[in-house]
């Protein structure tokens, strides 16, 4: 088995005559179109999104642990005095 077999899938053509060239590693495909190739990265738009709310949630609740465990408002001390 050749190295490139493992790195590019089969090339197809899509009714528009563009080629598409599928890319392990990275992950993507390139597009040939009249001749000018482009690269495409293959983006899971879910994946990030579920990531940026995760990373949303765990700061919601460590910040909500620290004020409970301590309050961002400082300490406030008094005597009572019975002099009026």
């Amino acid at each position: 088995m050749d190295v490139g077999d493992e790195l590019f899938g089969q090339p197809y053509q899509t009714p528009d005559g563009a080629t598409v060239i599928p890319v392990a590693k990275p992950v993507g495909v390139f597009v040939v179109k009249d001749g000018v190739p482009r690269w495409a990265a293959a983006n899971d738009d879910t994946r990030v999104a579920l990531a940026g709310i995760l990373v949303g949630l765990v700061a919601t609740i460590l910040v909500g642990a620290t004020m409970v465990r301590r309050p961002p408002w400082p300490q406030l001390h008094g005597v009572v005095s019975k002099n009026f």
